[in-house]
């Protein structure tokens, strides 16, 4: 019998012995380098950084060595050594071309390590990776199935789009393979290359499809991984997809009906790293899909229902159900068992499953807002977790669930929470109540003591739009001036010295509306002895703010006209020593309001009066929270759109004089000098509208009402009365000319037109805006555009109302050019009739002759 039949070889062996036996003789004469454990002590031994550097150094100059001599025996040990030191943050590059050689040995040792040398030092950045590709093809058709591995990872890790391209067919073959093995592995690969080329999708749909029919569990994770990153890159793949959800929803009940399997249980719940990437391929494939959505709406009840809680396992697996039930199309009872859920995760000791659950019921609270509402106790009570992270989440879904039902009880919580949590939530806190309390009040009492609230507990947190909120507020509703003056001096009695924006907002209260302090009606035993000794107080004292004192010292220049004149001369002394004052702010304050005094003691009066109530700024009151808007009680504010004088540069640009329904925006916006310029073409090749005479004055610009922004404003606003009223003041002409320039709809507008003695290039325009309707206007506004040869000036509206048979009255001046140029001019109004919102323009060319002859 031939040896050769019983598998024996005699050249082959030879050949086998001669290598050993060689190999062993260069192994004997090669000194043995150091092993890697070895140099792992040694660095681990050091005692400083450099002692680690100088290892190193001296480690990678001898590898070095070795390279540049070929040493192939002890190869392996030192690309695994120079790992290390990558590992380490050390620069390593130079092996990179000695994993090559490595991949490219037959043995599967050497492979291993050059494939991980491969993954560590390359990338596709680096062209060297492009010399592996012909290894990878090769490895790739191995009959190992580790070697195959090895290649698949290797490939997935450092895939150019070149190489994805070119090995794309390779890749999707061992798909098809019957190792197991494999198979996972070539899906893994695939999800890699369809991140890199995702045009490369198209090749790998049919094997993919196949993975789920695979009882091997690990095959089946990487068939679902792969399915999610192809419908999440491309709609038509999803649609493909949506006929495999019978299949996933059979898939998944089979692990839920299971019984212990020990290959696969984790915790007591079998696979749970399965059951969390199908539910979230369910949840891809049933968004907005009610058929598929109705396929998994049994299944994930079932799954909601019958997993168990107690361990992490359970609450992953409930987590990604509640997630999949509020993105599909799902039943409202199903939600309502999601949000249950979440409820009870609030309630764990895990403060990770605590934020997660608050974290998920801020995104689905405008889902199912009434299913959420249930829980509110256990949220407001998250608002005492010491943990900082869960109390901002609680804070932020508390005032998610504030709406027109449970206001009072909400800010009762949370008022107490502003009054005792840290400072870093207090500017937040402060201002998101404000805004609740501004949507949802009950009556104008009621949000007033809110705010007033808020300005105690926060302290120097509050924002200045609470500030500019409050004084609003106060100016708008006369019927609570007195009491609110009241509670304000309360509180300005106490040391406010670490509540400055309260004291600012007392003090500009009290300024304005102190006499109503001292009426019988405050029920209050004041004199205005005891308001100076206060406003003395708050003046010197040297822990308020500039700010502050700002505020003091126009309230107390104002209340010299609110008080009897027996104290006039304590006011003007005290306002008087601040005209040397440190603070330049202060100085020029105390400068001007002493002319109050002096020489100018006639104008103070009329300078000093009331503020006209301001419109104040609301955000919309719409469906929010479950709550569909409601009127307010008669004494609410109801809510004021700014017109968007971009509606303006449309229609003024056109030739259209018929009435246009324009739908208030949502953000008001102010037009500047140069959009006029470009769209109002059509009388002259531009527009020049002037600003008023100061910045600090308080504009208004193609808009129906004064915002005040912040603190500051408010005291320019004051301080910019006497500039107001001389542009105002009345101008004396012997023969005042009047002329029609708009009559349509119930709205007729006059012009009377007058010149200036003093200046007789400038007119003044007196407009006056009659209502002969039997409803009333609101929001109305006037503009009106001149040709740049003009500059035109316009001064603030007496408002904004024209109520049935009223009048509104505004100012115009018109400075006219060196030639006798006759003058045009192009008006647009906008009001708000019944509901709609009515906006028209006109050109006039009617104006007397001789006023610009």
């Amino acid at each position: 019998m031939n040896p050769s039949d019983h598998g024996f070889n005699p050249a082959f062996n030879m050949a086998v012995i001669k290598e050993v036996i060689s190999d062993a003789l260069e192994r004997v004469r090669t000194p043995t380098p150091m092993r890697l454990r070895d140099l792992i002590r040694q660095i681990r031994a050091a005692r400083t950084a450099a002692e680690e550097r100088a290892v190193i150094n001296k480690e990678c100059a001898y590898i070095r060595s070795t390279f540049r001599e070929e040493d192939s025996v002890w190869r392996c040990r030192n690309i695994a050594k120079l790992l290390y030191i990558h590992m380490l943050g050390y620069p390593a590059h130079f092996g990179q071309l000695e994993c090559l050689k490595l991949i490219a040995s037959p043995r599967f040792t050497d492979k291993r390590i050059g494939y991980l040398g491969a993954m560590l030092l390359l990338d596709e950045r680096q062209d060297v990776h492009l010399l592996i590709t012909n290894c990878l093809k090769n490895d790739l058709n191995s009959s190992t199935q580790f070697v195959v591995g090895l290649a698949l990872c290797t490939l997935g890790a450092i895939a150019s789009p070149e190489m994805s391209r070119d090995l794309a067919g390779e890749v999707e073959r061992l798909m098809k393979s019957p190792n197991a093995y494999v198979r996972k592995k070539a899906a893994l690969c695939a999800y890699r290359i369809i991140l890199k080329v995702p045009e490369l999708m198209e090749i790998f749909l049919p094997a993919t499809r196949s993975l789920l029919s695979e009882k091997n569990h690990g095959v089946l994770i990487t068939g679902v991984s792969l399915i999610t990153e192809m419908c999440e890159n491309s709609v038509d793949t999803l649609q493909h997809f949506k006929k495999i959800v019978p299949n996933l929803v059979r898939i998944l009940k089979n692990l839920i009906l299971a019984g212990y399997s020990p290959e696969h249980d984790v915790s007591g719940v079998s696979d749970p790293f399965l059951q969390v990437k199908i539910l979230r391929l369910l949840r891809i494939l049933g968004k907005n899909d009610v058929e598929a959505s109705e396929a998994m709406n049994d299944i994930l009840a079932q799954v909601a229902t019958n997993t168990e809680t107690s361990k992490n396992v359970g609450n992953t697996i409930l987590y990604e159900t509640v997630l999949s039930i509020m993105d599909i199309r799902s039943e409202s009872g199903l939600r309502v068992l999601a949000i249950n859920i979440l409820g009870r995760f609030l309630l764990n000791n895990d403060k990770n499953i605590r934020y997660v659950a608050l974290n998920t019921l801020l995104k689905t609270v405008h889902v199912d807002t009434s299913a959420v509402q249930r829980h509110r106790t256990t949220i407001l009570e998250c608002l005492k977790d010491p943990d900082v992270s869960i109390r901002r989440r609680a804070l932020e879904l508390s005032f998610a669930l504030v709406n027109t039902s449970n206001i009072r009880t909400m800010m009762k919580e949370l008022l107490l929470f502003l009054e005792k949590t840290d400072p870093e939530f207090k500017e937040m806190a402060s201002s998101s109540i404000v805004l609740a309390a501004e949507k949802y009040a009950p009556n104008i009492k009621w949000h007033l003591d809110t705010l007033l609230s808020v300005l105690v507990a926060a302290g120097n947190y509050v924002r200045d739009d609470v500030v500019s909120c409050v004084i609003q507020l106060m100016v708008a509703t006369p019927s609570q001036q007195t009491y609110m003056v009241s509670q304000l001096w309360s509180a300005l009695e106490n040391d406010t010295a670490d509540r400055q924006p309260l004291t600012q907002v007392a003090t500009w209260c009290i300024g304005e509306f102190g006499d109503l302090l001292l009426s019988p009606e405050s029920g209050m035993q004041i004199t205005e002895t005891d308001v100076i000794t206060v406003y003395q107080r708050l003046l010197t004292s040297a822990q308020n703010s500039a700010i502050t004192k700002q505020y003091a010292l126009t309230s107390l220049t104002k209340l010299s006209t609110r008080f009897h004149h027996t104290e006039t001369s304590k006011i003007r002394e005290l306002i008087e020593s601040f005209g040397s004052h440190v603070q330049m702010e202060l100085q020029q304050r105390g400068v001007e309001y002493s002319q109050l005094f002096g020489k100018y003691s006639y104008l103070r009066s009329g300078l000093l009066e009331r503020m006209p109530p301001l419109e104040i700024q609301r955000t919309n009151i719409a469906t929010h929270n479950g709550n569909v808007s409601q009127d307010l009680e008669e004494e609410d504010i109801s809510p004021q759109d700014n017109q968007n004088s971009n509606a303006l540069l449309v229609l003024l640009g056109g030739e259209s004089g018929e009435h246009d329904l324009v739908a208030p925006p949502t953000k008001p916006s102010i037009a500047t000098n140069q959009d006029l310029l470009d769209l109002l073409g059509g009388l002259d090749s531009g527009l020049e509208i002037m600003p008023e005479s100061k910045p600090e004055d308080v504009r208004v610009n193609n808009e129906s009402s004064i915002t005040l922004q912040n603190n500051n404003n408010i005291i320019n606003a004051i301080n910019s009365t006497p500039d107001y009223l001389d542009d105002a003041l009345p101008v004396t002409s012997n023969k005042p000319l009047e002329t029609t320039v708009y009559d349509k709809g119930g709205l007729k507008i006059d012009f009377t037109l007058q010149k200036i003695p003093d200046a007789q290039n400038t007119t003044v325009v007196n407009v006056s805006a009659y209502n002969v309707t039997s409803a009333a206007f609101t929001e109305f506004v006037f503009q009106a555009a001149v040709p740049k040869t003009f500059q035109l000036q316009l001064l603030p509206p007496s408002g904004t109302v024209i109520p049935e048979g009223g009048m509104v009255t505004q100012i115009l001046r018109v400075t006219t050019p060196t030639s006798k140029v006759a003058l045009r001019m192009r008006i647009r109004v906008s009001y708000n009739c019944n509901g709609a919102t009515i906006t028209d323009q006109t050109e006039v060319n009617n104006f007397p002759v001789e006023l610009w002859q």
